[in-house]
């Protein structure tokens, strides 16, 4: 039986500084890890691309390095691969498959339009996806031991500014679709980024200058720093805090707010258990 405290950093949402949802991408600079049995009702794009077990992508996926997609996954578009790809059982490609290095594919894998490989193709069932997470989380991180695992993922997911950069993380049991981003645990958003859609997870922290193009709903606490803007509500059971210059253009409800003077509410605020203003100094 797995160790399930090992894998718990599994179930944090983290997109990298810059991602980009568009209407029919989620793009990144990054590796891209999807969890296990998480609907995307995107395409992904980015560097190496993970897709654990039982996962349906109703896009395109483009990898500029390699692409690992776990035991009975679905993809509704094509997958194009500038390095090596690892099909694991039951793997159904509705498009086509584009490989240019090395071609590693398990039982009962159905590509219905074909596909081009331009190096060795090996029929096998791949490493389990997990056991390569954890392989490649140990050469990212440079760790050690395996019981280091989960406190470097708390730092990387935390508020503490570490060296590496973080992998977009979408956390097993996710839905993504043209409306909603539903996470089940904690979200953590970096700088820069362009997000559509209404998010709903555990608790949200998001980096400075990001938008989003929807609203925000969260059980927990809420910040969104410095020059963000929110184009719709923000709604919390917990705190909230609005770091200067932030927008936004719906109401905010929640049990505390923290409001910076130089930040805009365009709606109505509701906070039971009190505002407090936060001054330039």
């Amino acid at each position: 039986m797995e160790d399930t405290a090992k894998h718990d950093w599994l179930r944090e949402c983290s997109l990298p500084d810059s991602t980009e949802l568009q209407e029919r991408l989620l793009k990144t600079d990054q590796d891209i890890i999807i969890g296990d049995r998480c609907q995307i009702d995107y395409g992904l794009a980015g560097k190496d691309i993970v897709v654990c077990e039982f996962c349906t992508i109703n896009g395109n996926i483009l990898a500029s390095g390699d692409v690992r997609i776990d035991n009975w996954c679905e993809v509704a578009g094509n997958v194009f691969v500038d390095e090596d790809a690892y099909l694991g059982e039951g793997v159904k490609i509705r498009g086509k498959l584009v490989v240019h290095g090395d071609l590693d594919i398990g039982d009962n894998v159905q590509i219905e339009q074909g596909f081009e490989a331009k190096g060795w193709i090996s029929i096998r069932n791949p490493m389990p996806v997990i056991v390569y997470l954890m392989l490649y989380l140990v050469a990212l991180l440079g760790i050690e031991k395996e019981e280091e695992l989960e406190s470097v993922m708390q730092k990387i997911f935390g508020e503490e500014e570490v060296e590496k950069t973080p992998p977009l993380m979408i956390p097993g049991g996710a839905v993504m679709n043209m409306q909603t981003i539903t996470v089940p645990d904690r979200m953590a958003i970096g700088r820069g980024c362009r997000l559509h859609g209404n998010i709903k997870a555990g608790s949200v922290t998001m980096l400075a200058s990001t938008t989003l193009f929807g609203s925000l709903h969260a059980r927990d606490a809420v910040t969104v720093a410095e020059g963000s803007v929110v184009h719709g509500d923000l709604r919390s059971d917990g705190d909230v805090t609005l770091e200067q210059s932030v927008r936004i253009l719906g109401d905010v409800i929640c049990r505390r707010l923290t409001l910076h003077e130089e930040a805009r509410v365009d709606g109505t605020i509701r906070a039971p258990g009190g505002l407090k203003i936060e001054r330039v100094t």
